[in-house]
């Protein structure tokens, strides 16, 4: 119905001559005395014409109308199809069109340049500031204060690096994700031994329960969330706290004894940029490292939730089952 609303009041003008034509033709035989079957036949004829060109002309605007809507469909795509133009102003709205695509296409070509651009200079600075952070680790060794709080400082500067590069990994279509049977114990302690500095000296325990878990995963990129994970345990744990890691199910489990998130927080601690009220009282939170967590589970089909009370600690989730998947 909303079609054939569309077709009659595109065409009210042309159905409203019509009708005064008609009103006239019937007008006339009363007006000058006319015979009527003369004038009946030709206004039949009229009539059965009008009729066919009307319903050519409906299923002319039905065609338009459907390749239209395929046209919308296909908005992504840099060239896609208009239907034939069949009037002066067709032509000049198609040509319109053409020039706001064009123009378009070559903003987001400009802006694809500079994303490159800013990719590449970022990812060279991350490498080369690599340099001096193991410099510096060195310089701290030599002179016995490996264990120092600069220590702990540098190994959070070493994690900020990280998130920088696994933020412009994360949508890169050089982003190297190898899927494999990954053993679920020793990357745990591999990542708490990097973060060892950092739980020593915010005099935090650490339990790890042993699973003999294996699942079919990216090491790298798995060891990266499990990283951010322990670091916000760390980060929101007073002195004297502790951090769990065990498996229930499908889930690696990590629990701290940490200050918790207030529930108004819940909902939005993956959202990018969201630092909560810890976050904005504690002033140590980018809002960032959850979200890249998120998007990496999502990137390696696995999923993240978390648990918490304020006052009574966060748990989080790590769902590391996959379905349908294959490891050759």
């Amino acid at each position: 119905m909303g079609m054939v609303r569309a077709y009659l009041k595109q065409r009210l003008g042309i159905l409203a001559l019509c009708l005064g034509w008609g009103t006239a033709a019937v007008a006339m035989p009363a007006l000058y005395r006319l015979p009527w079957e003369p004038l009946g036949y030709g206004m039949a004829i009229c009539l059965a014409l009008g009729a066919v060109a009307l319903g050519v002309d409906a299923w002319r605007f039905v065609s338009r109308h459907r390749a239209l809507e395929r046209a919308k469909g296909q908005l992504e795509l840099a060239d896609f199809p208009l239907p034939v133009p069949r009037t002066l102003l067709e032509a000049d709205y198609q040509q319109l069109v053409d020039g706001v695509r064009r123009h378009r296409n070559q903003l987001q070509m400009e802006q694809r340049a500079k994303v490159a651009d800013m990719q590449d200079y970022y990812t060279l600075w991350v490498h080369q500031i690599k340099t001096p952070i193991a410099a510096a680790y060195l310089l701290l060794q030599e002179q016995g204060a490996g264990s120092s709080p600069l220590a702990g400082e540098l190994v959070k500067i070493e994690q900020y690096v990280e998130m920088v590069l696994g933020y412009l990994r994360l949508d890169s279509e050089d982003t190297d994700y190898v899927f494999a049977s990954v053993e679920i114990d020793p990357l745990v302690r591999q990542v708490v031994r990097k973060l060892s500095r950092l739980f020593i000296l915010s005099r935090i325990r650490v339990d790890i329960e042993e699973t003999g878990w294996q699942v079919v995963s990216d090491r790298k990129w798995l060891a990266f969330v499990l990283e951010q994970v322990f670091t916000n345990a760390i980060k929101f744990t007073p002195p004297g706290g502790r951090v769990s890691i065990r498996r229930e199910g499908e889930c690696l489990v990590v629990a701290d004894t940490g200050v918790g998130i207030s529930p108004e927080d819940l909902p939005r601690v993956f959202e990018r940029g969201f630092t909560g009220c810890n976050g904005r009282a504690q002033q140590k939170s980018t809002g960032i490292g959850l979200y890249l967590c998120r998007r990496v589970m999502e990137q390696l089909n696995h999923n993240i939730t978390l648990q918490a009370q304020v006052g009574a600690g966060t748990t989080v989730y790590l769902e590391l089952g996959r379905r349908c998947t294959v490891v050759e």
